[in-house]
Order: structure tokens, then sequence, then C-alpha cells
């Protein structure tokens, strides 16, 4: 398919633009393959490029021979184009409309994109699960890495390379992943050091009806425990759901078979709940008409703040059977692919220093997210304006970032990223130039050879010029472990995402940048202190040789 037969009519002048935070320019539109742009003549005018696969959904209204589209766009963003005369208007309307909702991936604009900038590293080769493994391997014998999954013939959504048991071999785990839902049998998530426990995660077990056992499950979940020690199974489905799973096939773990293990349900929402739950929340934060009590009942109705406690409340969970009972964890929910991966990764930013880096945290991202099979495709295919809704899109990742910020907001040291990187990685999860978050697995990146045909979005953030935007002035290393509150006071809407198109940061901007000014400051006062108390200390000790005889 060409692109130029989607395009009815490629450009158009005397189009007026408006937008968030700027004046309304008047220029030329032109549409291409895989962008809309406004170019102006006037100086000091700053173009719209804005990728099509950005683009959520489109409203038309018209008033006489002048057409009005309105854009609303999958970071929340909202922008009008005025255009002179009904055909041209419609026809980019329409245009806009089948270039935004294209089925095939490869001919999305990441397949398209060449790069402007001097590829210093690879960003596809930067967290391999051999490198990840090695952190490991120094400080237990206990795991190894398992190939079993080279060609994805045991678990589609697994990457091909996994950390398992030592005591467990491969045909055990074959075994096992006809027991557990989609193949995804129990894999280690993370390594704590200190007191030498684990988190794993993996799909629901099969128990069906008849209440059926795996000897293999049992004995690969037992491996990780020590002699007369407990582990807790953390269910991030409702008893209620669980047991409904298993008319269904699935279910969950039965006492009986799995006496060490102590199982406990904490339910976090899931699909079409979230995506309402985000639409409301979109909807409250554009109506600017509210007065406050209907703003809060809003802000409550959407109930986004309750799902990002429940969440954080079964990681500090996870977290405490860690560090303080010195337990290991079983994590899942049904599929193992959302709320699980959720708890997984909010529970190391809390116990593991590493994940509070960048690198660190781009780690975390490529092992807990994209190798162990998060459906970004599937799962982000729309946002919080789109009029078809599909079952399998719900903002997960979003959310997980939100509780990432509401930890950084409560340590706001502790963390060597800020916030103007969550908000980059929501902003590309849903519409980019960069391969990393196209397809829903390790296994549809193969089939799609991105890593061969894309550029990875880490090769681009790595960047010296790049990481200073996203690094956090005030950070200073903390190798302990940081207990975010849940109290309900404690959460807060995250306004640099939902309330950054409804008014201006123009005062937190230069407020920030004062910050950074005094920070730079006080390093150069600190340096001139510690190269004067050189000198003293110099001066002192040609005093004392000078007074001894």
């Amino acid at each position: 398919m060409e692109f130029a037969e989607l395009i009815k009519t490629p450009r158009v002048d005397n189009v007026v633009l408006h937008r968030p935070f700027y004046p309304a320019v008047e220029g030329t539109l032109c549409l291409t393959g895989h962008h809309l742009i406004l170019s102006s003549r006037q100086d000091n005018t700053e173009e719209l490029w804005l990728l099509h696969s950005n683009i959520d959904a489109i409203d038309k209204r018209f008033v006489g021979s002048l057409g009005t589209i309105i854009i609303k766009c999958k970071d929340f963003r909202i922008i009008q184009l005025d255009i002179p005369g009904m055909e041209e208007c419609l026809n980019i309307a329409s245009s806009i409309e089948a270039l935004s909702t294209l089925d095939s991936i490869t001919l999305m604009y990441p397949f398209f994109y060449r790069p402007m900038f001097e590829v210093i590293e690879d960003g596809w080769h930067s967290f391999l699960p051999e490198q990840e493994f090695k952190l490991y391997s120094s400080a237990t014998s206990q795991w190894r890495l398992s190939y079993v999954n080279k060609e994805f013939a045991v678990c589609p959504t697994y990457p091909p390379i996994v950390i398992v048991p030592e005591s467990i071999d491969d045909e055990t785990l074959r075994k096992v992943a006809t027991f557990r839902h989609g193949g995804r049998f129990p894999v280690l998530s993370y390594y704590h050091q200190k007191s030498k426990r684990v988190i794993m995660r993996s799909g629901q077990p099969l128990t069906g009806t008849n209440g059926r056992r795996c000897k293999e499950d049992e004995k690969l979940i037992n491996a990780t425990l020590r002699a007369g020690s407990r582990g807790y199974i953390i269910d991030t489905r409702s008893l209620n759901v669980a047991q409904q799973a298993r008319a269904k096939g699935g279910g969950f773990e039965q006492e009986a078979h799995y006496p060490q293990w102590r199982r406990i349900h904490k339910s976090i929402e899931r699909y079409h709940i979230l995506q309402e739950s985000l639409i409301k929340l979109v909807e409250a934060c554009n109506d600017q008409t509210h007065n406050m009590d209907r703003w809060l009942s809003k802000l409550e109705a959407s109930n986004w703040l309750t799902h990002i406690k429940e969440i954080l409340t079964a990681a500090c969970l996870v977290a405490q059977c860690i560090d303080r009972e010195e337990a290991s964890v079983l994590i899942h929910g049904t599929e193992g692919t959302d709320s699980t991966l959720q708890v997984t990764s909010l529970a190391q930013i809390i116990l593991e220093p590493r994940s509070r880096t960048i690198r660190g945290f781009e780690a975390l991202i490529e092992r807990e997210w994209l190798q162990a099979g998060h459906p970004f495709q599937q799962r982000c295919a729309q946002s919080a304006y789109c009029n078809t809704k599909q079952k399998w899109e719900a903002p997960v990742f979003l959310l997980f970032l939100d509780c990432v910020w509401q930890i950084l907001r409560q340590f706001p040291c502790s963390f060597e990223f800020n916030e103007n990187f969550l908000i980059m990685l929501f902003e590309h999860a849903y519409a980019s130039q960069f391969g990393t978050f196209l397809g829903n697995s390790e296994s549809e990146r193969c089939k799609l050879k991105l890593q061969q045909k894309t550029m990875s979005l880490w090769s681009w953030v790595n960047q010296p010029s790049k990481l200073s935007k996203y690094t956090n002035p005030l950070f200073e290393a903390n190798n302990l472990v940081i207990w975010p509150s849940v109290a309900p006071q404690s959460l807060l809407l995250w306004e640099g995402i939902f309330l950054r198109w409804n008014r201006s940061s123009k005062y937190l901007d230069e407020a920030y940048e004062e910050m950074v000014n005094i920070i730079e400051y006080n390093k150069e006062l600190q340096a001139k202190v510690n190269i004067l108390r050189r000198q003293l200390a110099e001066l002192e000790t040609e005093d004392e040789m000078q007074e001894s005889p």
C-alpha cells in the first residue's frame, strides 16, 4: 500500500492552528505518510510536527465554508485546525483518520525513521539478560540461565533466555509450562542480595474445577525456599475472581499441595475498568467549568488514585515480605503480563537502589516490561479520547509510571531521574519514532526484526546531551529501602501528565531552573571551600615544621 493513496489533499494553505499556550498561527498544512505538519512563514513561530500515531480521535465542525478539525492526542493534548473550504476539510479529516489507524506495524514511523544523531550506544544491546544475570551470579550460585524458550516454543510471551533455579532442568520447565497460563512458568524477577530472598513471577496455575496439580511446578517453586522457611504467593486478583477462574480452567495454588507457601490476594483492577478510569479522569481534568465540589467528586469517581493505592499497597507488601520477613515471593494474576509486572517492578524500586538510577530504571523496563511480555501494542493502541474501544486497551504502563512518580515525589533525592524522564517514557509508549515499544512480546519483535530495522529509544535517551534534561539535580545515592506512604492524603494527582495542557508550567519551569542554578552554585562554593581547607592544612603543616627545632 502507498501512503499517497490515503492522502486525498496533501497540502492546504491559510490554515489556522490553535494549541495550548501558543497564540493562534496561520500557515500551510501538509500531510505526509507519518506526520501532520503546520508551517508558518512568520519568524519565531515554532512548526507543528505531529505523528499520526499520536492521534487518538478527531472531531469535525462546519460554519459555512469554514471547517474545523479538533485533534485529540494520545498524550491528552487537544489541537484545533481551522481549514478554509469544506472539501479540503473533509479530505484532510478522512486522511488523518486513515493514517492514524494503520493496521500494519511495519507501516509505522519507526520503520522509516532515520536518526539525525550519532549513535554512540546501540540500545538494543544495552540490557541483555546475560548482563543482568552477571549481577546475580556473583552473589549466588543457586540460579542459572535457561535457553529452554530459545525458539519461543515453550512460552510465546517470554524472552528466549530466562533465569530459573539451578536445580531445575529444562525438561521440568517444559512440564511446568503446560500447567501455567500461557506457558508462563515461574521465573526469577529479582534477587535480594541482603536477605538472599527472591521475587518470582508467572501466570496462574491451570488447576481447573478438578483441582489439577503438577508436582514439577511444586518442585520448581519449593526449590527457591530454604529448609524450614516459608514463602508468600501474592495473587493480584480478589479471591472471588480467582475462584471464578477455575471454571475457565485457571485457578490458584492449593494449600494442600504448597504447604510452605501462604497465599495472599491483593486485588488490582484490569482492562476496561482501568481504561474507563483514565477516560473519566482526563474528562474531569479538561472540564474548566467545575466548582470545587464537582471537581473533587469527578476526581473521586474516576477511581484513578484508588488504583494507584492498590498497586502501591501490593508492591509494599512484596517488599515487606522480602526485606522484613526474609521470605521469597511468587507473584501472578491471570496472565502475568499486567498487574504482576506493575507489582514486581515497583517492589524493586522500593528495595533496590540501582532501579532508582537512570540506567537501572531502563534495565527494569527492559527486563520487567518488554522482555516479560507486557503487550504494549494492544494496551497502548488507544488513549483517553478514542471512541472505538477494544477490550485489551488499558493504561497499565501509565499507572506504573504514575506510581513511580508518587514515590519520586515522596523521596525527591533518592532518584537519579526526574519527572521529565517518566513523561518521556509515557509519550514514547503511545507514539514514537523508535521501535522499543512496538509489538506485544519479544517473539513479535523478533519476527518484525526491530533490532535490524528500527532504532532503540535507549540509543537516543542515553546521549549525554539528552540525559541532562532527564537527570534529577537533587539526586544523592540512597542505598536504603524506601517505604512510600500509601495513605490517601499522600497520593496526589500527577499534574505533569494530566494538567500539563490545561495550565502553563512556565513558572514551575522557571523555579526548577533557579533550583538547578542554586545547586550548581552550591557545588562551586563547596569546591572552593575544599580548596581553601587544603591550603589551610598545608599552611598549618608548614608552620608546625618551622616551629619544630
